[in-house]
């Protein structure tokens, strides 16, 4: 659209917004009628380890997402020289899972537990057993009974628990409401139903030692699915958005979605046999499932879509938090020797480095372990490095083990989907910081997965336009139009795609890196035992 026809949209108001807390940046994009993004602004926030729990403050939330909003606007005003007093409707979407518990007058009980704490292993384990479904360490019903087996006091309190998205949600709107793919990281779904598993509700309470005033479905949000409206923006909720002032009330807003669910959206991959993979500081692949798998895995959580369709989800705590912290030691190189050197360029230089190296790292081994990763059994990690004296060392190899190792768990759980449960796959949807230098990152997925790799023009964009897709569907949605409709139909019909085939060599060296990552934990194992 030419500037004078966006300037148009977002003065009737008929632009969409999208805001998404991801673990290193709140993103808020504006979408114009065709789904196509015109604006954005962005806050770098980081999470704090405090008693040896990962956090994030509500301050930190609210000045985070004031700013990302403010940024934007800014961008609307330099670009198209107009004000945002009115949208067509909001989306917000936040890394899924956590625990975040209210009391009745809606006090924060006990600082927001995030989806990368590992301290739940002993609930995770226990309800895994009597649900026979498998719950992940970082579902909020993990941290809710590792609470109640702790007898941790504020427990008696809880009047109402969420997630980082359903709580901004209901800041903004007043309602205590959830998206159907956000809820499945708080507790299981019934495909049947679209809402909480009732007999695992009633099987929970039968194993609560001690009797509360609440029960689990009277604290829990109320379950949607895409499409639905979920509120409208308040008052109050406009306020702690936009502090110019400026945003008008009563603008509807979609059911919050945790960030697989937006990335689903995002790259096309609600339908099944499709899958993506979004790669950041963690990774996880969401795979839309043809059937319900054999049995119960440690290693994969069963989700839904946006929709409420059923998806196996391989998490992983860590992804490129070490890689960047040897890129930042590069750039403290260049800068000590008098270079000034642009991180996007730095980045570019050292993944394309990668390209160079052995198919299989020269024999190199590396752990990006920050945090506890549960698919291999580390409730915390040690970042190693590790070679032998005849190992192939120099940069390409360096960079290029970093690269694999960022997926190495991730490979773990994709094996079990293709190899044990033999789940056909027509090709995977990258997106995420691992995917910006073009082909490097698609390349290593390709290989790592041995599946096609597909990387689309919006895919930077990530989860704040999937969420925006979502709020836009809300209201744009034709009778009887699926969300896969919707996305094929209406937003995905033209985009241009680059596709990349795994080559066979890489996909072997992969493989032998994949066996030296395996039998070379026990060395991670010893770091986390030494190194206090």
């Amino acid at each position: 659209m030419k500037t004078t026809e966006i300037k148009e949209v977002i003065a009737q108001g008929n632009a969409v917004l999208g805001i998404e807390f991801g673990s290193t940046r709140i993103k808020s994009v504006l979408i114009g009628i065709q789904n196509e993004p015109i604006a954005s602004g962005s806050h770098e926030w980081e999470n704090s380890l405090i008693d040896n729990i990962w956090t994030y403050s509500l301050d930190d939330i609210w000045t985070g997402v004031q700013e990302s909003y403010q940024k934007l606007i800014q961008e609307v005003e330099k670009n198209y020289k107009v004000s945002v007093r009115k949208v067509k409707a909001i989306g917000i979407s936040g890394m899924m899972h956590g625990y975040m518990v209210f009391d009745g007058e809606g006090k924060l009980l006990v600082p927001f537990r995030t989806w990368r704490n590992t301290m739940t292993a002993q609930a995770a384990e226990k309800l895994t057993s009597l649900f026979a479904y498998n719950i992940p360490q970082r579902w909020s019903i993990a941290h809710l009974y590792q609470a109640i087996l702790n007898e941790e006091p504020h427990v008696a309190d809880i009047d109402f628990m969420t997630t980082l998205a359903g709580y901004v949600h209901w800041k903004l709107t007043g309602r205590k409401v959830i998206g159907v793919g956000e809820a499945s990281g708080m507790f299981p779904i019934d495909i049947e139903t679209k809402d909480f598993n009732q007999r695992m509700i009633r099987e929970f309470h039968e194993v609560i030692d001690k009797k509360h005033s609440w029960t689990l479905a009277g604290i829990l949000p109320k379950v949607l699915t895409a499409g639905e409206e979920a509120g409208v923006l308040t008052d109050e909720g406009a306020k702690l958005l936009d502090v110019s002032g400026r945003l008008e009330t009563g603008i509807p807003l979609c059911p919050p979605e945790g960030d697989a669910g937006t990335g689903m959206t995002a790259t096309n991959s609600v339908a099944q046999r499709t899958g993506n993979v979004s790669a950041g500081t963690s990774v996880f692949a969401m795979v839309v499932l043809e059937k319900e798998l054999s049995r119960v895995y440690p290693e994969l959580d069963l989700v839904t879509t946006p929709a409420g369709d059923l998806v196996a989800m391989v998490h992983c705590n860590n992804c490129t938090s070490d890689l960047n912290a040897w890129v930042n030691l590069f750039e403290e190189f260049a800068e000590a020797s008098g270079m000034r050197i642009n991180r996007g360029e730095l980045f570019e230089l050292l993944y394309k480095s990668a390209l160079a190296g052995d198919a299989d790292c020269g024999g190199l081994l590396a752990y990006n372990y920050y945090s506890g990763e549960h698919i291999t059994g580390f409730e915390e990690g040690r970042p190693l490095f590790v070679r032998k004296p005849d190992s192939k060392f120099n940069l390409s190899n360096f960079m290029k083990v970093h690269l694999y190792t960022s997926l190495g768990a991730l490979k773990i759980g994709m094996d079990i989907l293709k190899k044990q449960e033999q789940v056909q796959l027509d090709k995977i949807l990258g997106h995420g910081g691992f995917f910006k230098t073009k082909e490097v990152g698609q390349k290593v997925m390709a290989a790592a997965l041995d599946t096609p790799v597909s990387v689309m023009e919006t895919a930077s964009e990530g989860g704040a336009w999937g969420i925006a897709l979502l709020a836009a569907y809300m209201i744009s949605q034709e009778p009887g139009q699926t969300l896969g409709e919707y996305l094929k139909q209406q937003v995905f019909a033209d985009q241009e795609e680059v596709c990349v085939n795994p080559n066979p060599e890489d996909a072997a060296g992969f493989a032998a890196f994949a066996e030296r990552y395996a039998e070379g934990l026990p060395i991670e194992r010893a770091a986390l035992n030494y190194l206090k």
